[in-house]
């Protein structure tokens, strides 16, 4: 899980920056308010593996669970974040979860 109070960021194969995904880390109470977390829809899985493509942006606070998002094709390039964090992923994203704890979340897309 990240813990750095830089955001994380893991870029596409083709080093595309707008397709990164960020990671705040323990944001602040105020700041989850600020975006009304406590109303956005909740979801969760199971461990595992799954390919994930996202058609939208999807920003995302864990509840709880532990996630390694690798990069489509890639077994070496991901990026780390569990219970605690906020995350952006961007609009055409192409990558896997690997879940070893089971994720429960808020979260909500943004398809402009």
């Amino acid at each position: 899980m990240a813990k750095e109070s830089n955001p994380e960021a893991m870029e596409t194969d083709g080093g595309d920056a707008r397709l990164a995904i960020t990671i705040e880390s323990n944001p602040s109470e105020s700041r989850l308010l600020e975006l009304g977390i406590k109303s956005w829809p909740k979801w969760g899985c199971p461990p595992g593996k799954f390919p994930m493509t996202f058609d939208a942006e999807e920003t995302c606070y864990l509840l709880r669970g532990k996630v390694k998002a690798y990069m489509k094709g890639s077994t070496t390039d991901f990026v780390e974040f569990g219970a605690g964090d906020l995350v952006v992923i961007p609009k055409g994203l192409s990558c896997t979860w690997d879940v070893s704890v089971a994720v429960d979340k808020h979260y909500k897309f943004d398809s402009s």
